[in-house]
This record gives structure tokens, C-alpha cells and sequence, in this order.
């Protein structure tokens, strides 16, 4: 236990999320903001984000934007819908389509809701039948892995079929991009989101969103915001060699760089996802034999981050927390609204035989201080 507890403990958390050595270390060396080696440190960063993507720098580009992830969710909304003669149609089946609720109704753009139970996934269908209630939507918003539940959305359906009608898309990939094969070409999805502290195992810093140009160039004067223009930021990059408009996090880009580099080592997203998906299988199947219930079906399940039922009315989280932290292992609290519940990640520099090592507590715990019958 002594050695343990001189460990940092894993974040088994939808990020941040426990990162590299050499990611850390990346962050030890101070840089000037206008220094010509950034600059073009950034414009290889924006570079390799839009080949994750699986895209041409002729299609896509990739706009770093200081803060967190909804920093980067409230630029793309905040560009992309015009003040006027536009609607948003926000589907939302947990916290962080809520959250695009709320930046809708601080920015007074025009919305529309769909409304999805927590543990179902938005469907074409649904979609389509508010876009025929609804003339008026110009925009629709949705997120990709719903980080409340873990539930996976299916863009793959949804997105290419709006594209289709003229619909400007924008997708919420926080939790997902880096961790989940994304094709941006083959979804022809206009704005997608993510952040430098999820699935390419960065630090918290910056946000980042992967636009298609040729909606981008459309959205200059959009802007509700001085800091959050997207357009604006796009256009000091692109004029200035890869000058942020205000000052940037130089430590977390540097470590953002490091962390694109130990991606492409492990082999690219294909196979970061494979671990991942062990990851969570060994999670989910562990868990289940313990007698602890999913919140969701493991078919629309992502590799992200699962979702646990409390296995008993009287379940103390704070405490099951606190052991679990105390031998090295920080877990997250439920989001869920309907039911009690508690949440496990299963990204970061984390591997099956960490997996493995906390089952071990957990099953210890399960006997031990909940008294509860596991299977063997």
C-alpha cells in the first residue's frame, strides 16, 4: 500500500484522463506565443488533426480554441447558425446535449428540441419526423458519445442524410474523436468538436473543431462572441502561420503534439480503439458478474466510458469512492437523472490489466463492505 500511495492514481474518467510520462514531460519547457518553432508546431497539430479525421486539407480544417470543450461547443454554435433566418434543432438524450440547450438560450438563437430518454439513442427517424414538423431548422446539433450514459449516437446514419437536405451539421465528439473511428468525408458533417484532454490523451487547454470550408467560409459576421469567433480564429491562423488570435496554452499544445505522436506509435485510432473496447468489455462482463446492472444496452454501448446502476437503495458512493482512490484508482458519479448510478472510463493510458487490478478491489469491496453475494 506504501508504494501505492506514492502513485498518482489512474483517472478512469471521460477526461481528463491519466496521460504519458513523455506527455507531462512535454510540459516542462516554457514557449513564447509569437516564437516561429509554436507557430509551426500548431500548424502541424491542426494538420494531423484533420488526417484523424480522415480528410483533405482541401475539405477540412482544424481551428484550435483556448478553454474547455464547451468553450469549442459554444464557438461552433455560435459561428455557424447566422443571427438571422436560421433554426437549430437540438436532439439531446443526456447533460451535454442539455448543456447545447443552454448555449442555444444564452446566444437567443432560434431552437427547436428533441427530446431523447437517457439511456436511447437519437435516431434518423426521430430526426426526420421534427425536420417535417419543423420547415424552419436550418441547423441540427447532436452528440456523439453521450459521456452521461456512455450510450454511442449514430451519426453514421443521422449526419450524411441531413447533409443531404442542405442541413448544416454540427457533432458534439468530445468524448469520442481519436477514440472511435470518424470519417468526415463520408459524413459530410460541417462542424465537429472535441478536446485536447479526451481520446488522443492530452491535457485540458484547448478545444478543437474540424470544419468543412466550405460551410466555414459562409460564417463570417455569425459570431456572438469577440473570443469565441471561430471564423475570426480560423482566419489568424490561416494569415499568420499559425498565430493564436489571443494567448494560447503553450505547455498543453506541446503536450497535445507529444500525445499525436504516441497515437500514430500505438498504431492509430483503430487500434486505440481495440484497447479501449477490451478495456470496456472487461469492465462491463467484470461488473456484471459482480451483480452490478448497466444503465444502458451494451449494443449501443461506446468503449468510452460505462454506466453502473448502485447495487443496493442504501449504496454509499462516497465511500465506495474513497476506497477505490485510495488504492489508486478515481472513478466518476452518475449523470444519470432517472436512476442512481455511478460511472467508469475506460480511456487514457489505461490498460486490461488495470482493468483487471480494480475488478480485483471491486470484488474485495462487493464481499467485504457491502456484504454482497458475487459469482465465482
Amino acid at each position: 500500500m506504501d508504494d501505492q500511495q506514492h502513485k498518482p492514481p489512474l483517472l478512469l474518467t471521460p477526461g481528463p484522463l491519466t496521460t504519458s510520462s513523455a506527455v507531462k514531460e512535454a510540459m516542462l519547457v516554457d514557449h513564447g506565443t509569437w516564437d516561429d518553432d509554436y507557430k509551426a508546431l500548431t500548424q502541424w497539430v491542426r494538420h494531423e488533426l484533420v488526417t484523424i479525421g480522415n480528410a483533405s486539407e482541401a475539405d477540412y480544417t482544424a481551428i484550435l480554441m483556448q478553454g474547455s470543450g464547451s468553450f469549442g461547443v459554444e464557438a461552433a454554435i455560435g459561428t455557424a447558425v447566422p443571427k438571422k433566418g436560421a433554426t437549430l434543432l437540438i436532439a439531446a438524450n443526456g447533460a451535454y446535449g442539455d448543456r447545447m440547450i443552454e448555449i442555444a438560450e444564452y446566444l437567443a438563437i432560434p431552437h427547436v428540441v428533441l427530446p431523447v430518454p437517457e439511456d436511447q439513442v437519437v435516431t434518423l427517424t426521430a430526426v426526420e419526423e421534427v425536420l417535417a414538423a419543423h420547415p424552419e431548422i436550418t441547423h441540427f446539433a447532436v452528440v456523439h458519445c453521450e459521456t452521461t450514459t456512455g450510450i454511442l449516437n449514430p451519426i453514421e446514419s443521422i449526419i450524411p442524410a441531413l447533409a443531404a437536405k442542405g442541413i448544416i451539421t454540427l457533432v458534439d465528439a468530445m468524448s469520442s474523436f481519436g477514440g472511435v473511428p470518424i470519417d468526415l468525408e463520408q459524413l459530410h458533417v460541417d462542424y465537429l468538436i472535441t478536446s485536447s484532454n479526451k481520446c488522443i490523451q492530452g491535457v485540458p487547454g484547448f478545444s478543437i473543431v474540424l470544419a468543412k470550408k466550405h460551410t466555414l467560409l459562409k460564417a463570417k459576421g455569425n459570431a456572438r462572441s469577440l473570443a469565441l469567433d471561430l471564423y475570426a480564429q480560423y482566419q489568424t491562423f490561416e494569415n499568420h502561420d499559425g498565430k493564436w488570435r489571443f494567448t494560447s496554452p503553450t505547455h498543453v499544445v506541446y503536450a497535445f503534439a507529444e500525445a499525436l505522436r504516441e497515437l500514430d506509435q500505438e498504431g492509430g485510432v483503430s487500434v486505440r480503439t481495440h484497447r479501449y473496447q477490451t478495456n470496456e468489455t472487461l469492465l462491463r462482463e467484470g461488473m456484471q458478474d459482480l451483480g452490478y446492472e448497466l444503465v444502458i444496452d451494451k449494443s449501443v454501448q461506446s468503449p468510452i466510458i460505462t454506466s453502473f446502476k448502485f447495487p443496493m437503495t442504501d449504496f454509499d458512493f462516497r465511500a465506495f469512492y474513497d476506497y477505490l482512490k485510495d488504492r489508486g484508482f478515481i472513478i466518476y458519479p452518475g449523470k444519470v437523472s432517472k436512476c442512481d448510478s455511478f460511472r467508469i472510463g475506460n480511456i487514457g493510458e489505461v490498460s486490461a490489466e488495470d482493468i483487471h487490478h480494480l475488478l480485483d478491489l471491486i470484488t474485495t469491496y462487493t464481499k467485504e463492505t457491502l456484504q454482497l453475494p458475487v459469482g465465482n
